[in-house]
This record gives structure tokens, C-alpha cells and sequence, in this order.
């Protein structure tokens, strides 16, 4: 019953307050943050989408840029654990029925990684097999521009964050998808940007 309540505070009032255009995330911070704590991560695979059999997946590069003296525009991006087995990872999960893919994608990020912020144009689309299944998953990933990281989120328990470099986190994850997506992402930072 908790779950089922938490799940629909989540859709019904939670995730349509994130999403909205019209209201600032800074309205309740503190409220919203602790909120974010108390509403359990979905669960269960009943409104998982699939295409031709394979299981759609969506997430999110989370990325800020690095303080420094030089303003280069370097980035930082945030990598968590994986749930099940070692190493470190973008968050990322299934893409359900009642949500669009950006929708899924923050959600993600905010259950697996507390951050929130701006979801971007779409890095692009990988097929990658299962580690637990016979079947193929087709990914897709965003960059996330951070404007706040939360001090409590529904898999703070269960997962690390942790901000690094992107060399660090190419290193790091073991994921080749993951690490083409962030590829992209670099590539986008560093073409010039169009006068205005």
C-alpha cells in the first residue's frame, strides 16, 4: 500500500510539479527535497516500454561546469554505482507508458542520482544486450544540466554519486554505450557556439 501511495504521489503530484514550465524549481526547495526522500523508486516492469522486443531504456549524463580561474567551459559529469555488481555508471532505466522519454530520463536521474536540473536534446540511441536477460535494450541518453543536487533521494541508500572529469568517468564506466553518449555530449561543448 506504501508503495502504491508513494507511486501515486509521485505521478500525480511530484513529477507534473518538476515537470511544469510554469513553476520555478527553487518555489520549495527544502519541501520539494524532502518530499523527493519519502517517494519510493518505481518498480516492477508492468508499464516498461518495448520496440520489437527489445526493452527501451532512457537516462541522463548529468553535467555542470568546472569552477576554475581560466572559464574554459570544462565540465564535470556525476557518475553512481551500479545497483547490482562494480562500477559506476550514468543513471539510467526503463522508459514507461505514462511518461515521455525526457520525463523518464529525469526521473532517473532523480531517483538514482538526486540531481536536478535541465534535461537537453538527445545525445542519441545504442542497442546493448542484457547482463541479466536474453534480450537486447535500446538506450537512450540526454545531458542533464545540474542546478541543484538534493541531500536526500529515494536510492540514496543503495547508490554513491560522485562528480569527476570526463576522462575519469571514461575510465571508470564500463558501459562502451554510455561512453559514446558522453563522447557526444563532449563534442557538443566544444563546437563553437552561434552568435546571437
Amino acid at each position: 500500500m506504501g508503495l502504491f501511495l508513494s507511486r501515486n504521489l509521485a505521478s500525480n503530484f511530484l513529477y507534473p510539479f518538476l515537470f511544469s514550465k510554469k513553476i520555478s524549481v527553487d518555489l520549495f526547495p527544502k519541501q520539494l527535497e524532502n518530499m523527493m526522500c519519502l517517494v519510493s523508486p518505481r518498480t516492477g516492469r508492468h508499464l516498461q516500454r518495448y520496440d520489437n522486443g527489445c526493452r527501451q531504456v532512457v537516462g541522463c549524463i548529468p553535467y555542470r561546469y568546472k569552477s576554475n580561474e581560466t572559464h574554459d567551459h570544462e565540465i564535470e559529469v556525476l557518475v553512481i554505482s551500479a545497483q547490482k555488481g562494480q562500477g559506476m555508471q550514468f543513471p539510467k532505466g526503463g522508459w514507461e507508458i505514462d511518461e515521455s522519454m525526457e520525463q523518464a530520463a529525469l526521473r532517473e536521474t532523480i531517483e538514482e542520482a538526486g540531481v536536478v536540473g535541465n534535461v537537453e536534446s538527445k545525445l542519441g540511441k545504442w542497442f546493448y544486450k542484457s547482463k541479466s536477460q536474453a534480450i537486447m535494450h535500446e538506450g537512450y541518453m540526454f545531458p542533464l544540466l545540474v542546478n541543484e543536487q538534493l541531500d536526500n533521494w529515494p536510492e540514496m541508500n543503495f547508490r554513491k554519486r560522485r562528480w569527476m572529469t570526463v576522462a575519469e568517468a571514461k575510465e571508470i564506466c564500463p558501459h562502451s554505450w554510455m561512453n559514446e553518449a558522453l563522447d557526444v555530449l563532449v563534442s557538443r561543448q566544444t563546437q563553437p557556439q552561434p552568435k546571437l
